[in-house]
């Protein structure tokens, strides 16, 4: 499916993606409002122990509104709330229930879940995709829905402090609901990506606001939040959203947790590139560096009857990840017309090759085809390097 997306539409796949986490992680967001009072100061591990401990609400209903700074507007056209950022509403039910309505004057969008799937319907672009969630690969051991110890938690944050920097819980007030917040920021090999920030309710551990920098930016790139908030039982109606006649539908599964390999058992198909090789109906491009980054991985992927590869650079959030697939006339370079309803993308020329760029303040994507193969180089790079790894193919 992804080999058979323009690049326009991929793009807003991945807005789409980033938005329906974001809803599904972070409930009801809210900004700080550096007033009101703040709850009593306690360690991070206590503070996050309350939360996951804490009686559940019956749900959720907030005014909201989406920020994106993600992408340049003057390099991209079109009006899509998913990529301009909006206003509008959020309703969740305490069975993992939700829905998330973005409001803009060139349309709307709604995102909705059940916990197993969730569809997101873009008004402005007459399309909708419906997401199958990962699913457990294994076998409950029957603590799945345990919340974890206090000291299970200070081993998480003891390896999550291996790789980040991690604040206290800093007392807060958000939206009027007293809040802690943490600010996690990545100690190496983050790439482009400067730091997270998660508030949460102090009194039902709800999350309440969530913000993604860029590094050296102190404006946050995405972010969620609720003008305001209030909690109780959602009705039924609230939290649905039809898709309309004639909108086009792309269903995607995104398989088991852990199902990175189509081998039966859920394992990479292979990390060796002749192996990989081997198993491509082209020739494969892995060389042992990137821009300077050594060669991590090899695996060999499916989507339905086509076969790829998967090569990843680097570690951590700074490695680049190099998608290979056989090309057809319709995932060519040239941007795409008509059916994208004016989302056009910049071009870039690899070695005399046209392709396109999508530069934003994490990462760079550029995408093209040459001698039969699909090359998209992902990474969270400036787009001097991932043009330059794209040229080192």
């Amino acid at each position: 499916m992804l080999r058979r997306l323009p690049t326009s539409r991929l793009l807003a796949l991945i807005a789409v993606v980033i938005v329906a986490l974001s809803g599904a992680t972070a409930i009801a967001m809210a900004a700080l409002s550096g007033s009101g009072p703040t709850p009593p100061a306690k360690p991070l591990d206590v503070a996050l122990h309350d939360a996951v401990t804490a009686p559940a609400v019956d749900g959720i209903t907030a005014r909201i509104t989406f920020t994106n700074r993600l992408i340049d507007k003057s390099s991209i056209g079109g009006s899509s709330p998913l990529l301009s950022g909006a206003t509008g509403r959020l309703w969740a039910a305490g069975d993992g229930r939700l829905r998330l309505e973005l409001q803009s004057a060139g349309g709307d969008a709604q995102i909705t879940s059940d916990g197993k799937t969730v569809t997101v319907i873009d008004a402005t672009q007459n399309q909708a995709y419906k997401i199958a969630l990962p699913a457990d690969a294994g076998p409950s051991n029957g603590h799945a829905d345990t919340p974890p110890t206090l000291a299970r938690i200070d081993d998480l944050l003891k390896q999550l402090g291996g790789d980040a920097d991690v604040s206290g819980a800093r007392p807060s007030n958000v939206a009027g609901r007293e809040a802690y917040t943490v600010r996690i920021s990545p100690k190496h090999d983050g790439g482009l990506i400067g730091a997270g920030e998660l508030a949460w309710d102090a009194a039902n551990g709800t999350p309440l606001r969530a913000a993604v920098y860029a590094a050296g930016d102190p404006t946050p790139v995405l972010q969620i939040e609720a003008t305001n908030i209030s909690f109780g039982k959602v009705a039924d109606a609230d939290l649905s959203a039809p898709i309309p006649s004639g909108t086009k539908i792309t269903n995607i599964d995104l398989g088991s947790r852990g199902d990175t390999g189509h081998d039966g058992s859920g394992a990479p198909t292979g990390n060796d590139p002749k192996s990989v090789a081997a198993q491509v109906p082209f020739t494969l491009s892995a060389p042992d560096s990137l821009v300077g980054l050594p060669r991590k991985s090899v695996r060999a992927i499916s989507q339905g009857d086509s076969k790829g590869a998967l090569v990843t650079y680097g570690a951590g959030l700074g490695g680049i990840a190099v998608l290979e697939q056989p090309a057809d006339s319709k995932s060519a370079g040239a941007p795409a017309k008509g059916g994208d309803h004016g989302l056009q993308l910049p071009k870039v020329s690899i070695n005399g090759t046209d392709g396109q760029e999508l530069a934003t303040a994490l990462g760079t994507v550029v995408r093209f085809s040459r001698g039969g193969v699909q090359y998209t180089i992902i990474g969270s790079v400036p787009p001097a390097a991932a043009e330059a790894a794209a040229r080192a193919l």
